[in-house]
This record gives C-alpha cells, sequence and structure tokens, in this order.
C-alpha cells in the first residue's frame, strides 16, 4: 500500500533442520524491526500458516518505502506470491483467503488552485 514495496526470499529449512523458521527484514530480526509489534509478524506470516508452512521455510526480506503497516501488507503480498511460485497449488487456497489481493489505495496528487489534493480556501461570497 501507498509507497511501500518488499523483495521476499524464501529459503527452505536445511536437512533435519524442520521446526527452525527465522524472519529477518533489511538484515535485522523482525521482531525488533517491527518495533516489537505482535499483529505484524503475525501478519506477515498468515499465508504460510493458511498452508501450513510456519516451520518450513527462512525468510530473507528487503523493504523500503512507507511505514510499517504498508511494509507489512508488501511483505505479505509478495510472500504469497513467492509461494504461488514455488507450488501452482498453493494458489486457490492464498486467493481464496485473499492473500494475493493488492491494496490500489495510494496517495492523491495535489491539483493546481487547491492546497492539498482537495483542501481549497474558503469561497467568498463577496
Amino acid at each position: 500500500r501507498k509507497k511501500s514495496t518488499a523483495t521476499v526470499k524464501l529459503t527452505s529449512a536445511g536437512y533435519g533442520e524442520t521446526g527452525i523458521s527465522s524472519m529477518t527484514i533489511n538484515g535485522i530480526d523482525a521482531a525488533l524491526y517491527m518495533q516489537n509489534n505482535q499483529n505484524f509478524p503475525r501478519s506477515i506470516q498468515a499465508p504460510l500458516e493458511a498452508l501450513g508452512y510456519e516451520q518450513d521455510y527462512q525468510l530473507n526480506i528487503t523493504c523500503s518505502g512507507g511505514g510499517l503497516t504498508g511494509q507489512a501488507e508488501a511483505i505479505q503480498l509478495g510472500l504469497a506470491r513467492a509461494l504461488c511460485l514455488l507450488k501452482a497449488t498453493n494458489r486457490p487456497a492464498l486467493k481464496a483467503s485473499g492473500y494475493l489481493t493488492r491494496d490500489p489505495r495510494s496517495k492523491e496528487r495535489k491539483k493546481y488552485g487547491l492546497k492539498k489534493a482537495r483542501k481549497a480556501s474558503q469561497f467568498s461570497k463577496r
């Protein structure tokens, strides 16, 4: 949403390392990057939980732009798309849960003659 972009790299847990999953965002642990807000990492991992892959992959994420909420949504979309590329049978479950839908809302541009996108100076009748 807005100006947030994210690149998600999925790495499968190595042989004998099932149950170990980690998530780093811009080289920092996800919980620390998201300022210890429990909702953001939970929403990021929602596509993995929908498919039952919570402990199977390590995530290395690069994101930029926007705020934490926009970045979390961008990461969630990137992860869902990566899971679709990984296995085509994942797509129907992710689509039904709404994880493949991009939020199209963005900042509206400022128009000439106005102070902001829609804010105008007060109308004077005389």
